[in-house]
């Protein structure tokens, strides 16, 4: 419940960001599944580890998040690999929800995840078909199944 109000806060702090259309396309996004996926879990970097030895992290101490989003990564594309989907969560305060989980404070949010089975499945990106962003070029071409 408490992961669902930040959400609530920190989503309407976003949308007061916009005016006009942008707004309204904003606020017609589904930017969570928090009221609707089984699975929900948040995923912490313990920044305070002595594993390994601080190894590499003197001069690159971001290799600890790095890490944990490489797990992320592949957690994702094996729920996908069996036709689970996946949604991050990313419009929430890390503090806050790192406190109402009661985690210690050298602990990090790195992501909080909504895991389900989709509702329907698509080969765009959603937020280039609800008209958010279009799909910008790279030069290579799109894989499609």
């Amino acid at each position: 419940m408490r992961v669902r109000e930040n959400f609530r806060l920190c989503n309407a702090e976003a949308l007061s960001s916009y005016a006009g259309e942008r707004a309204e396309r904003y606020a017609a996004l589904k930017l969570e599944g928090l009221q609707t996926a089984p699975v929900q879990f948040a995923v912490f970097c313990e920044r305070a580890t002595s594993q390994g030895h601080r190894l590499g992290r003197l001069t690159m101490p971001e290799t600890l998040e790095y890490s944990v989003v490489t797990a992320v990564s592949s957690f994702w594309l094996a729920a996908r690999a069996v036709g689970l989907g996946v949604g991050w969560v990313s419009i929430l305060d890390p503090e806050a929800i790192r406190a109402a989980l009661d985690c210690p404070a050298t602990w990090r949010l790195v992501a909080y995840l909504c895991v389900g089975w989709p509702v329907e499945d698509h080969l765009d990106p959603e937020l280039a078909r609800l008209g958010w962003q279009a799909r910008t070029g790279s030069g290579r071409p799109v894989l499609r199944r």
